[in-house]
């Protein structure tokens, strides 16, 4: 704990002289910040990537490091590499490890290596100080299977490269192993990054979990996928935000900005988006993620078909100012690392993306202290790892040159915070952490120094608001409350006094009051989300100010919401709704049903499942002849019938979910028969059958199935396509009399005539289990986007050995009913209550759940091998051809 105290007489003082300032004072500085993310001098839409900007160098190889996950490199340069010859798809533990890389000599190549422990499935690694953190599958010693994913550290205090003994666990079960156990890792927990404010960010997958504990006990358990956050000593774990489909990693900015590349598209089509994330947003998938997208944070861009991994933010003047101050997001599936280059759009971003390093499925990224970025490469390991492929490379600015980073050790607490200062954000952030470990008593002092002064560049003056906040806790809000009052610092200021829950004791409510109305729209962000988290009722009203702009509409029926469309607009009403259901405001939001703002209060009580919210919906509509609040309040009142099941743990929604919508696993609550019968009785009262439609139109919409009025039934559709396989398969040719190797060099060599492959891909029967265009039915896995995720030679692979690249969510199923019956085939479509199951011969069957006796996903493909044997090299060619434009 730091010297600095605060006396309550000099905080009432200070809180006072805060308190009085006049408003119409207030300015939004935004200066710094926006030459930041996009300076003057730089013209941005002239840019190309050029490689001779860039010197590659083979750091190690397959025979070190096979099928690598993850990365992660201490600020010396020292590379922890995640050895996963699981895979995504495996299955068998004692296949994983950490290696730890050293290059003694500094010329681009590893000279010795170690291996720093074993450790399973390691999906996210931090290296800091002594210790390495590791996010990775447990698996138990009795049964071999995964018990769930952990997030542990391991110690090296004496610096040999070995971890000194096993791991202390941080949290545990963050992924729910029953689904570890029937698909492996592949939509599970994946990476972890710690940013300057201390905090460890997890990339939590759509697998969610269910009770994953902390050191404190603190349980928590999440639907679906998102971001949640940890104290590296394990405790004060919190969700921080939910909604995303698959992310692998998080790129973290000096500003506590985060983004994201969701991962994969296989399932129902969807493609993978770039996010920017504003803390305790909500980004919809699935449930709200078509329908309902006037409540969700939209992603800032839908980049196609791609598979996102290891994340970035590149913050180092060392590199060529084009590659600087930009998320940086690596894609398996292209194998390709791209740049964003997001420019500020009032609380969020817009971007612009463009390909950056070209790198054969790369999996991770990250820097030094010294400058150096280190990657990663799958390399064709396969869904279930290889030992024979896979590799890091290192890779520097021309014109680079090594320049030790100091001995963090051994340094002095003045140099340590001079390097608070440093013009990288890899430096800041481990001299910080040392600083924070080695001279708790003086490190309080010392960041304060650097934040407040303003001749320093806004990323140090963070850095040192920042670590003062981990170094005074609580007792450092006075100084936190002066520095908010400077314009260009006040977001960062008041974010870091409401960022731990543990450090609000005291803290005052008034500057986040008045940070709901600050000119800037960063500060009112900032200022919103901390009234959530202090959870000080008193703010609800100025929370219901806060404006809901004209884009807040329900899409059409039928109509795909725009959920990958930026809109700054939304964000600070979003995130207001989001901390008045924290303050748990339903007297406040009922209140306001009908004033200047009551399409936000309606908005939140869509979230209260409270006795309290449906009586004061119920009395507003009868105290109101206002025939357009009478329809919003009602449909309020049907959002609310049902309500989302606890989650246990014990299911998944695959990867084709129902995305209809607002819940996936609907229940009736203790007020819901309250709620069906006032709006019955509206229904019985009207004679007009235009207004008995809007009731039926809520019915279906809100999936509350009232029988009165009407039901829309099941959405799942059946589709069949009749192909005899086995009459293709059999036939011999070109293509079945010679090897693979043979084959694929071949057709690498061939151009071939997408017009001939797309007949092909008729006659060999492709279109029974595939479609291409969207708005087709789906069947197989979707091929409309093949081209972006696989190269010519893996196409190819995949035709001639399916099984060894079972497209993830299309293996084969079975299943057995309860009167014995058996069926086999992929999964076209489910939703909590049914599943439809399409079988080799194109024959789809509906299922519904409670009839299921048990459900298998077996290791084969549906698709047999051999169904291109009767082709020629140029009939595999045109095929291949057509199928790689698919993009």
């Amino acid at each position: 704990m730091s010297k600095i105290s605060l006396p309550l007489a000099t905080l009432a003082g200070a809180l006072f002289a805060f308190g009085c300032s006049s408003p119409d004072n207030r300015k939004a500085d935004l200066r710094e910040l926006t030459e930041f993310y996009t300076p003057s001098g730089l013209d941005s839409a002239s840019l190309q990537s050029d490689s001779t900007d860039l010197v590659f160098s083979n750091f190690a190889g397959p025979d070190v490091v096979p099928s690598p996950s993850a990365l992660s490199v201490s600020p010396y340069g020292e590379v922890f590499v995640g050895v996963d010859m699981m895979g995504s798809l495996g299955k068998e533990p004692g296949k994983g490890s950490i290696v730890k890389l050293i290059d003694s000599d500094n010329d681009g190549e590893m000279d010795s290596h170690t291996e720093f422990t074993k450790v399973d499935n390691p999906r996210g690694i931090i290296a800091l100080r002594d210790k390495v953190y590791v996010l990775h599958t447990q698996f138990s010693e009795e049964t071999g299977q995964a018990e769930g994913m952990n997030l542990v550290v391991f110690t090296d205090a004496n610096g040999d490269g070995v971890a000194d003994g096993p791991s202390q666990l941080l949290i545990e079960g963050i992924s729910s192993p029953e689904h570890l156990r029937s698909r492996g890792t592949d939509h599970s927990t994946n990476g972890i990054r710690m940013g300057i404010d201390g905090w460890i960010y997890i990339a939590v997958g759509d697998f969610g979990f269910h009770d994953a504990e902390d050191r404190e006990g603190t349980k928590l358990t999440m639907l679906g996928g998102g971001i949640v956050r940890v104290r590296p000593d394990g405790t004060e774990m919190e969700v921080y935000t939910h909604g995303t489909r698959n992310i692998y990693d998080v790129a973290i900015d000096p500003f506590m900005n985060i983004y994201t590349r969701g991962n994969t598209n296989d399932g129902g089509g969807w493609n993978i988006r770039f996010i920017h994330y504003t803390q305790s947003g909500e980004y919809g998938y699935p449930n709200l993620f078509k329908n309902f997208t006037d409540e969700i944070i939209p992603a800032l861009a839908d980049l196609g078909g791609g598979s996102g991994t290891g994340s970035y933010f590149m913050d180092d003047d060392r590199w060529p100012a084009k590659y600087n101050h930009v998320p940086m997001m690596a894609d398996w599936g292209r194998s390709q690392l791209y740049i964003h280059r997001v420019s500020m759009d009032g609380p969020g971003f817009t971007q612009a993306d463009e390909e950056f390093i070209k790198l054969s499925q790369i999996t991770d990224v990250d820097l030094d202290a010294s400058g150096r970025m280190f990657l990663s490469a799958w390399d064709g390991a396969g869904y279930r790892g290889s030992p024979e492929k896979g590799y890091v490379v290192r890779v520097v600015p021309e014109g680079w040159e090594y320049e030790a980073f100091p001995d963090l050790k051994n340094a002095s607490l003045e140099e340590l915070t001079a390097l608070l200062k440093a013009t990288n954000s890899v430096a800041r952030f481990h001299a910080q952490q040392e600083l924070l470990a080695r001279f708790p008593e003086d490190a309080g002092a010392a960041a304060l120094s650097i934040a407040s002064d303003k001749a320093l560049p806004l990323e140090a003056r963070v850095a040192g608001i920042y670590t003062y906040a981990q170094a005074t806790c609580q007792a450092g809000n006075e100084e936190l409350l002066k520095l908010s009052e400077e314009e260009a610092i006040r977001e960062f200021a008041l974010r870091a006094m409401a960022d731990r829950k543990t450090c609000l004791q005291g803290a005052p409510l008034e500057p986040f009051i008045e940070g709901v109305t600050d000119p800037n729209d960063r500060v009112k962000a900032a200022a919103i989300v901390a009234l959530g988290r202090i959870g000080n009722a008193d703010a609800a009203e100025e929370l219901l100010k806060v404006k809901v702009p004209e884009s807040f509409k329900q899409p059409e029926k039928d109509t795909e919401g725009p959920h990958a469309t930026p809109n700054s607009d939304i964000i600070l009403p979003h995130i207001a709704m989001q901390s008045l259901v924290k303050l748990n405001a339903v007297e406040a939001a009922v209140e306001a049903i009908g004033g200047e703002n009551s399409k936000l209060a309606l908005w939140t009580l869509r979230y209260m499942h409270d006795p309290k919210a449906v009586d004061g919906l119920i009395g507003a509509y009868e105290s109101t002849d206002e025939l357009e609040l009478k329809a919003e309040i009602l449909s309020t009142l049907s959002r609310l019938y049902k309500k989302e099941a606890p989650y246990d743990g014990s299911w998944w929604w695959g990867t084709r979910p129902d995305t209809h919508g607002p819940y996936y696993k609907a229940i009736d609550w203790e007020e819901s028969e309250k709620i069906k019968s006032f709006l019955v009785q509206e229904w019985q009262s009207y004679e007009d059958p235009m207004k008995k439609q809007f009731f039926a139109e809520l019915n279906e919409r809100n999936r509350m199935d009232i029988p009165e009025f009407g039901n829309e039934g099941s959405n799942l559709v059946i589709n069949e396509t009749e192909v005899d396989l086995e009459e293709i398969k059999n036939k011999k040719g070109q293509v079945g009399q010679a090897s693979i190797e043979d084959v694929i060099l071949a057709v690498s060599d061939i151009k071939g005539d997408p017009v001939k492959g797309k007949a092909l891909f008729t006659s060999q029967g492709c279109i029974a289990c595939h479609s291409v265009e969207k708005g087709q039915p789906l069947k197989g896995p979707f091929m409309g986007q093949i081209g972006s995720i696989m190269n010519r030679s893996q196409i190819t692979e995949s035709i001639l050995k399916p099984n060894a690249s079972i497209s993830q969510g299309f293996g084969t199923v079975k299943v057995e009913t309860k009167d014995e019956k058996v069926y086999m085939g992929f999964v076209t479509g489910e939703n909590a209550n049914e599943l439809v199951l399409q079988d080799i011969g194109g024959n789809a069957t509906k299922l519904n759940k409670s009839d299921i006796k048990s459900r298998e996903e077996l290791e084969n493909s549906m698709m047999p091998p051999g169904l291109a044997n009767a082709l020629s090299y140029e009939e595999l060619a045109s095929l291949v051809s057509y199928l790689e434009a698919q993009k």
